[in-house]
């Protein structure tokens, strides 16, 4: 980190500071992200810290707070994203860090919009009618963080790459979805679109009780299948991006799509437990990221 790459009102010192909390915030709140960031150089994985931290701030407002007062903080945090980067970050660690990673890669404010709008459906208690309500939410809350890692860990391909993130993170925003259905029905949350409910004959009463008949393993089956289309997509623009980035972004995709792996093997019971993958998992799942890069790029 260099004094030039620094806002002019902090010190080396409290730059180190604010990036080390942007790490912790990583690793508290996602091992698999975490985990992805540690493959990065340190000036890349610094950044994608600062990014990670930021965008889980907005996140949580929007599942933490009480509801008369979360609308204004999360316009209070879409602001004080606005004024890191304009180089005048407030008092937080994060706002810190992030002003300096804006300045130091061409991370997009739009992506922060977009993410900004993705939770305010949150708030505003959407209602997701359709694939395509759900596949803009996808989009909104993660696959635009694509658009933020992608210029962090530097890329060729155009606008092709860009979809190509975008679709990974859609991919990791659905398995969150598919993960997590008891636990948002504790916060009054639904996201599984209501003509897919309808088609597979599922009902609202159904989930509330927590119920894993035949009719939801075939709605999971068919949702998690999606996922995995967008998995595959995603993952073909990993190889345009550069350097070790290629692996960090690899091992994430791999073990988040790990989540998938466990919730049909719980036979879709995601209402008693929450799918996850143990830390040795991702690990093992290394080798394999490694090899499929090495066919996908040429050695």
């Amino acid at each position: 980190m260099t004094n030039a790459s620094l806002p002019s009102s902090h010190t080396p010192t409290a730059l180190a500071q604010a990036v080390a909390h942007c790490r912790e915030v990583t690793r508290d709140h996602s091992k698999t992200f975490y985990l992805g960031s540690r493959l990065f150089p340190l000036r890349q994985r610094q950044a994608v810290w600062a990014v990670y931290a930021a965008c889980r701030s907005g996140d949580d407002i929007a599942d933490e707070t009480l509801i008369g007062n979360a609308a204004t903080e999360l316009d209070s945090w879409w602001g004080r994203v606005q004024q890191a980067f304009a180089g005048r970050p407030g008092p937080d660690p994060v706002d810190t860090a992030l002003a300096w990673a804006t300045r130091t890669y061409p991370i997009p404010l739009s992506a922060f919009e977009e993410l900004h709008e993705g939770l305010r459906m949150d708030l505003n208690e959407h209602v997701y009618r359709d694939m395509d309500d759900l596949t803009l939410y996808c989009r909104r809350v993660a696959g635009v963080i694509g658009f933020m890692i992608a210029p962090v860990s530097g890329y060729h391909g155009g606008e092709q790459t860009l979809h190509h993130a975008l679709m990974l993170g859609q991919a990791m925003q659905l398995t969150n979805i598919l993960r997590d259905v008891g636990e948002d029905l504790t916060r009054g949350r639904v996201y599984l679109p209501q003509s897919l409910l309808d088609e597979y004959g599922v009902s609202r009463a159904t989930l509330e009780r927590g119920q894993v008949t035949p009719e939801y393993r075939a709605l999971m089956a068919h949702l998690c299948g999606l996922a995995r289309d967008w998995y595959a997509e995603g993952r073909a623009g990993i190889p345009c991006l550069h350097g070790s980035a290629r692996l960090a972004v690899a091992t994430a995709a791999r073990a988040y799509e790990g989540i998938l792996d466990d919730l049909e093997r719980a036979g879709y019971d995601n209402f008693r437990r929450r799918a996850y993958v143990s830390g040795t998992r991702k690990l093992l799942m290394l080798p394999r990221a490694w090899w499929e890069l090495r066919g996908a790029v040429g050695g």
